[in-house]
């Protein structure tokens, strides 16, 4: 058997002087009668264990990868630790809508659209406006290690959703039937170890290299005992083997920067998910959109990944001559049933005793696919074709048998152990737990690895687009050259006071809606997310934390550039002390609203609704913030809003922080008149209502005399609820709750199954 490449050149084990297994021990096994007693899972991973140790000298290391290869006794030759993935009777159907007529709602007795309406009625269990869809229809079949698998048919003929079942990725409730792996059911927790899907669409960060894109891959998937240089020639080998050493270093690009191929991206995409050599491969039409050179050369290297020991599952639209010659076994669905299953060779021979021969000049799946098609059309559809399929196989199993009785597979546990020893699933055995599932790391990594990880290749992908950051750190300095200027150095009078209540007001709204460019960046990641933590590249809490460390770096010079640019030049009072409260203040206000459109961003799933609902959501907490209407003044059923809004907390801080000084006057002797009517009549006229005022109230009021402070001015806006230094510590905690938040979304809202 072919070895796999990988960190290291594999050896034959013929060429090998320390063999990973005793050649007699492990033919031995293969050939023990079943009745027999079976060595334990504990037993060959000690085999796995010793082996490792001799490879490493002292077992510190994780062994060079090598391939194993069985030589028989008797000398015939290589022989394969087979994986064999049987499914039968898989049947799935959703609930789809009815489509409503007037004649199915009215129906017309003895007229054609009666008699239309009788036909269509609801069958049992059906409602009048929605209706069963059966998109599988018991659905049988085998895949094995060393070969290549397609499924084709038309659109809709149930091909992305026979991948999905076998993946995994159908709810268990909803799919019918069983998969199973040499014969043993597969647990989802296994599944996800020893199992790989790739996408139709290529998820890529676009400002990552080839290269880098694959050493980020072999750090989420390898585990942190192979060494970084072990890593590094992986994914040199890989490149080789998928053909990618001229785009090592070319960046993957998207719309606006210009990076590798279509063909090369799916290689990328192909070589992401196979960089810890899974034993399981699906494909989701890896060769859509390509050309028929790049599809071809996808296929090539899905062929060498097959014959390296996996077993390779694809769904593809309609395969070209030269593709055809690649594939083993194909099964051909029409309407989420089987017409055909066997292999390429054998679809002449089945074609021409249904009665359609394949014309020799003519591509037999096209002819197939066609042929399929012109039946779908037809009154009686593709039921002959099923049927007759049905009959064929019983005739090809019953051919078979005598072949199938000879073969002595291995059971899950021996085959896994097995193929680990050969070098196959990177991650590795590190304990004798007899059950398969626990055999392999749910993770190949601990959280403060992936974390790391992640943030590194974040800070990468942005580094690389700085002109995104530039675009927010120039919309943040000319909001705050626009407030510097418009209320530059304002003085300590009335109209100053309600300048300040309005520059504050604006300016805490203003940091709320600059983080409204977080948006988009979960809904560009989500679905890379996805891909990745349904195979447990990482796990989500690691993303959540990673997610917030690199936001921290941006907000912190954002917060640092909006306070120096407007504190002083508006006048606002505290010195050096109050200058750092007031970045504090602001940079919570960024956390808070960067957090709270993260989370937002993990719920809806289109940008532009997600912007209509941030712009919403933050003019509502503008509006019951304290500034439109004081906290006394807000009606009691809408008081609890109040309390939510994310706005009113560093108000309400910055507020205290300017006007927390008991003895600092804001409204002396004739002030008082200013913004009332009586603010426009001369100066003398002010000072003798201003003496009357002090007869008649019994207490000397001068020019000079304080009447407001800016504890009375607090007072006058409802700000008694708590201290800034509270008021920071609830904004801080706000950002926190709604990272919480964004954590149960990516729980609940990243299930990677169809219901």
């Amino acid at each position: 058997m072919s070895s796999r490449i990988v960190a290291d050149n594999s050896l034959a084990i013929n060429n090998v002087t320390t063999p990973y297994f005793d050649l007699m021990e492990m033919d031995d096994l293969t050939r023990r009668p079943a009745s027999a007693e079976m060595p334990t899972l504990g037993q060959l991973l000690k085999h796995v264990g010793d082996a490792r140790k001799e490879a490493s000298g002292d077992g510190s290391e994780t062994p060079v990868h090598h391939a194993l290869d069985i030589v028989d006794a008797a000398g015939v030759g290589p022989r394969s630790l087979p994986f064999v993935l049987s499914f039968s009777n898989l049947t799935y159907s959703v609930k789809a809508r009815r489509k409503m007529s007037l004649s199915s709602v009215f129906p017309c007795r003895g007229s054609r659209l009666g008699a239309s309406a009788v036909s269509e009625a609801p069958a049992v269990g059906e409602s009048m406006f929605r209706r069963t869809k059966t998109l599988l229809n018991d659905i049988s079949g085998e895949a094995r290690d060393g070969e290549i698998m397609a499924v084709l048919g038309a659109s809709g003929s149930g091909k992305s959703t026979l991948i999905d079942a076998l993946a995994n990725r159908i709810a268990k409730g909803s799919l019918k039937g069983t998969v199973a792996l040499n014969g043993e059911t597969l647990e989802s927790r296994l599944l996800k170890v020893i199992s790989a899907y790739v996408m139709q669409d290529d998820l890529l960060f676009p400002m990552l290299t080839v290269e880098e894109t694959l050493m980020f891959a072999a750090e989420f998937r390898l585990p942190r005992t192979l060494s970084k240089s072990k890593k590094n020639a992986r994914v040199q080998a890989l490149i080789e083997q998928l053909g990618l050493r001229n785009a090592a270093k070319t960046v993957i690009g998207d719309e606006g920067h210009r990076g590798v191929s279509g063909g090369e991206r799916r290689r990328v995409s192909i070589g992401i998910d196979i960089i810890h050599d899974p034993i399981l491969l699906f494909l989701d039409e890896p060769t859509s959109g390509l050309d028929s050179t790049s599809a071809f050369l996808v296929v090539k290297v899905l062929q060498r990944i097959a014959q390296s020991g996996s077993i390779v599952i694809m769904s593809i639209h309609q395969p070209s001559y030269r593709i055809l010659g690649l594939l083993d076994r194909m099964i051909f669905l029409s309407r989420g049933q089987t017409v055909y299953s066997g292999s390429p060779s054998q679809l002449p021979v089945f074609f021409s005793e249904f009665g359609h021969p394949i014309p020799e000049t003519d591509n037999r799946t096209e002819f197939a696919l066609d042929l399929i098609r012109e039946l779908e059309g037809s009154p009686g559809g593709t039921k002959s074709l099923v049927e007759f399929n049905k009959s064929w196989q019983s005739m090809t199993k019953h051919h078979q048998t005598t072949t199938e009785a000879e073969r002595n597979g291995l059971s899950l546990k021996e085959a896994i152990s097995a193929s680990i020893s050969r070098g196959k699933l990177v991650s590795g055995a590190t304990n004798t737990n007899p059950n398969p599932s626990s055999m392999v790391p749910t993770f190949a990594n601990p959280f403060w690895i992936e974390m790391a990880t992640l943030s590194k290749r974040s800070f990468l992908n942005s580094r690389r687009m700085p002109e995104l950051f530039g675009i927010r750190l120039g919309a943040v300095m000319v909001t705050g050259f626009i407030l510097a200027t418009m209320f530059w150095q304002l003085d300590n009078s009335p109209k100053g006071v309600q300048e300040r209540l309005g520059f504050f007001a604006f300016a805490m709204s203003t940091t709320f809606y600059t983080t409204a460019d977080a948006l988009p960046v979960f809904l560009q990641e989500r679905y890379i997310f996805m891909r990745e933590t349904a195979y447990n590249a990482y796990r989500r809490i690691s993303y959540l934390v990673s997610h917030a460390l690199v936001a921290l770096p941006a907000l912190t010079f954002l917060s640092l550039a909006f306070a120096a640019t407007t504190f002083w030049a508006v006048g606002l009072d505290g010195g050096v002390s109050g200058f750092l409260f007031y970045f504090l203040i602001i940079f919570a206000s960024f956390w808070a609203g960067n957090s709270f459109v993260t989370f937002l961003s993990g719920v809806v799933p289109h940008v532009m609704l997600g912007y209509t609902i941030v712009v919403a959501i933050l003019a509502y907490f503008l509006l019951f913030s304290g500034f439109f209407i004081n906290r006394d003044r807000i009606p009691s059923y809408w008081i609890w809003f109040h309390y939510l809004s994310l706005v009113k907390y560093p108000y309400e801080a910055v507020l205290q922080n300017e006007f927390d000084d008991p003895v600092k006057c804001f409204v002396r002797g004739v002030q008082i008149f200013d913004n009332t009517p009586l603010g426009s009549v001369p100066q003398a006229l002010k000072v003798k209502l201003l003496d009357a005022m002090s007869n008649t109230l019994g207490m000397n009021i001068t020019t000079s005399t304080c009447l407001t402070t800016g504890s009375d001015i607090l007072r006058q806006n409802g700000v008694t609820d708590l201290t800034k230094w509270n008021c920071l510590w609830v904004t801080v905690a706000w950002g926190f709750f709604f990272r919480f938040l964004f954590y149960f979304s990516l729980l609940l809202g990243s299930k990677n199954k169809r219901s």
